[in-house]
């Protein structure tokens, strides 16, 4: 009978702790097919996959660089624990451009997950080969050479600007073409209707493995296990960059609200399951929460500020 009832016991409170558990709305402010969009649905996975959530629910909000989405989300979500934001250095940047009224200081950043390098990626039927070959074009007529990704002012944007300044072009002439998701800017590289193509290398991997795209070269300082492509810097080109993902919280948290949510993200981050998804995805692990995070996010809102006056896409 002592027996039956621990076991009851044990079963209403595991029941109770399931009950309790937060169910979450996750905002990914991009189209679907991007990496904000795929970093929300990954959460979306562990989250339920690991029991720390019984429900998560996610939305897509586009437009211009997650601007219109933040704007929503801080307007909405205030006080309310249960909704949760992707974002990045590609917000950081859109923000910026788009001289938003709405920043990233209104929410409640909780931690940054992953980081991932750029990759730079032609058609199979391009005759471009190799960094070389394009930056001959770049210098020939910047004009001419049209550059597709996410939106301005974000990574994808910044690092076609640093590729011109390093050889010698003026990145304010950089033919940019901003696209609202990962997949409509895919859909226009494999379509031709742009010369080159940036985004993170996940993004490409499977044209790239199936041949539909050449990737030409890779925004780390050294060369990547695993990717067959040499760096930035190996083809002369003296840039490396990585694009890094966050997610924030809604305004107006409790502290004890803010660390119920936090320690939900931290224990889906050091779950075998989320370790499994950075592997399979080519993400690198740069979880970082608390006060760390929020200084090293101001600290990357400045340089990014510097970075786009230097290209001139701020003034």
């Amino acid at each position: 009978m002592r027996k039956l009832l621990f076991a009851l016991a044990g079963v209403v409170a595991m029941s109770a702790a399931q009950a309790s558990a937060t169910d979450y709305k996750i905002m990914a402010p991009a189209a679907p097919g991007g990496g904000w969009d795929q970093t929300a649905r990954a959460m979306q996975t562990v989250l339920q996959d690991e029991k720390i959530s019984n429900s998560v629910q996610v939305t897509n909000v586009p437009g211009a660089g997650g601007a219109i989405g933040i704007a929503q989300f801080v307007n909405t979500a205030k006080g309310d624990p249960s909704q949760l934001m992707i974002s990045g250095f590609v917000m950081v940047g859109a923000l910026l451009t788009n001289n938003s009224p709405v920043t990233l200081d209104q929410v409640t950043p909780i931690a940054r997950l992953t980081g991932e390098y750029e990759a730079l990626v032609v058609p199979a039927n391009s005759d471009i080969k190799d960094m070389a070959g394009l930056v001959e074009k770049l210098k020939a007529d910047p004009g001419s050479v049209s550059w597709g990704g996410g939106s301005a002012g974000g990574t994808d944007h910044i690092t076609a600007g640093l590729i011109a300044k390093a050889v010698g072009v003026d990145p304010t002439k950089v033919n940019y073409i901003a696209f609202s998701g990962g997949g409509e800017a895919l859909a226009a590289i494999l379509g031709g209707q742009v010369t080159a193509g940036i985004s993170g290398y996940g993004e490409f991997e499977s044209q790239i493995k199936a041949g539909q795209l050449r990737l030409i070269g890779i925004s780390s300082d050294e060369r990547l296990e695993g990717i067959d492509a040499p760096t930035f810097k190996e083809s002369g080109v003296d840039v490396a960059i990585q694009n890094w993902r966050m997610v924030a919280a809604a305004p107006g948290l409790s502290d004890e609200q803010k660390a119920a949510v936090g320690a939900d993200v931290e224990k889906m981050a050091q779950s075998d399951a989320w370790k499994k998804i950075l592997a399979d995805k080519g993400w690198a692990d740069t979880y970082l929460a608390g006060d760390a995070f929020a200084a090293q996010l101001k600290q990357d809102i400045d340089s990014t500020t510097a970075i786009l006056k230097e290209i001139g896409l701020v003034k």
